[in-house]
């Protein structure tokens, strides 16, 4: 396998991150998922992964991610700018860990720039881009693409 031999921390979360994840690991790459406590099962994209329960607002809970870094190759996270700072998990905090981690961000819109605090999933970026206003009939509302009501 391609990526077999590499380690990557997946923080749970929406679609692209797991989605990331499910991709590394199908290459070969040991994907180890932190969820969240008592998180519901409704995630499909977890073949081939590993999971690990860990509350992020206890200080034990930090303390297992910096360890599980301590011998990564890459994290990816998929919150908004300013969450995995204010959890102590932040690039900064990790890399003095382990400078050779990479630290992949997966936000809808960035780290910075007016849209960077909003969620961003498939129906923003339709709507922001004008598309969603070319969908139905024109003397109807746009009604979104059965693909995103799924």
């Amino acid at each position: 396998m391609a990526l077999k031999g590499l380690k990557v921390i997946e923080m749970a979360g929406l679609a692209p991150t797991p989605l990331a994840g499910m991709i590394l690991a199908d290459f070969g790459a040991s994907v180890v998922r932190v969820d969240r406590p008592h998180a519901p099962l409704m995630d499909h994209l977890t073949r081939h992964k590993r999971s690990v329960s860990v509350n992020l607002h206890h200080p034990e809970g930090t303390r297992i991610v910096h360890k599980l870094c301590n011998s990564a190759d890459v994290l990816i996270e998929p919150y908004r700018p300013g969450v995995m700072e204010k959890l102590g998990l932040g690039p900064d905090e990790l890399l003095k860990i382990n400078p050779r981690l990479i630290y992949c961000r997966l936000t809808g819109f960035g780290q910075s720039g007016p849209l960077s605090q909003k969620a961003g999933h498939d129906i923003n970026y339709v709507a922001i881009s004008g598309v969603l206003s070319m969908l139905g009939r024109s003397s109807d509302r746009p009604f979104p693409p059965i693909n995103l009501v799924s």
